[in-house]
C-alpha cells in the first residue's frame, strides 16, 4: 500500500515526493474585558464559560493553552491557525460567550469593543501560563487598566486612553 506521499512508476522503484506544508505554532495572549467593566463574570459563571470558549477556540482551530481573568476581564493564551486572523478570533470568542453568559440569567452582558493581542514566544509561554494562572492574586493590587497600560508598554504598543475604556 502507497502512502499520499508515494508514487509507483510502471517497471521502477517507488519514488517519493515531497508534499509541500506550511506549519505554524504563532502564540498569542488575547485580552478582552466586559463592557465598562461591569463584574459580570462570577466565579460560577468563569466555571463553565472558560470550558465552553477553550470549545470556541477549537472550534476554529486556535487551541488553548491557558484561560485566566476576574469579574470583569478575561486572558486567553492560544496557538492561532494559519487560516483565521487576530481580530476573526477576538469576534467570534466575543460574540459565541456574550450569547452563551446571556443564556446564563445575565441578559445586559456585553464585552467591551476592543481587545488586546500580544504575540508570545514559545520560550515565554511557561511564564505567561504563570500569569494567567495568577489573575486572583494579581487583581488584588492591580486594576485592568493599569494591567493594559502594563502590557501596551511591555509590547511597545501606542494607544490613546480617549479610546480605551468602554
Amino acid at each position: 500500500m502507497r502512502s499520499a506521499s508515494q508514487s509507483v512508476l510502471k517497471g521502477r522503484d517507488t519514488i517519493q515526493i515531497e508534499m509541500p506544508q506550511s506549519l505554524a505554532n504563532i502564540l498569542i495572549h488575547l485580552v478582552f474585558s466586559t463592557k465598562d467593566r461591569n463584574p459580570w463574570i462570577t466565579t460560577p459563571i468563569r466555571e463553565e464559560l472558560y470550558p465552553y470558549l477553550g470549545g470556541v477556540f477549537r472550534n476554529i482551530e486556535c487551541p488553548v493553552i491557558q484561560i485566566g481573568g476576574v469579574a470583569d476581564h478575561i486572558h486567553v493564551l492560544h496557538r492561532l491557525s494559519r487560516t483565521i486572523t487576530i481580530a476573526q478570533v477576538a469576534e467570534k470568542a466575543k460574540t459565541s460567550t456574550s450569547k452563551w453568559v446571556k443564556t446564563k440569567g445575565c441578559a445586559e452582558f456585553a464585552w467591551q469593543a476592543g481587545y488586546g493581542a500580544f504575540s508570545v514566544s514559545q520560550d515565554d509561554s511557561d511564564a505567561v501560563v504563570r500569569y494567567l494562572q495568577g489573575q486572583e492574586q494579581h487583581h488584588r493590587s492591580v486594576s485592568f487598566q493599569d494591567e493594559m497600560r502594563k502590557l501596551y508598554g511591555d509590547a511597545e504598543v501606542a494607544f490613546d486612553e480617549r479610546y480605551m475604556w468602554d
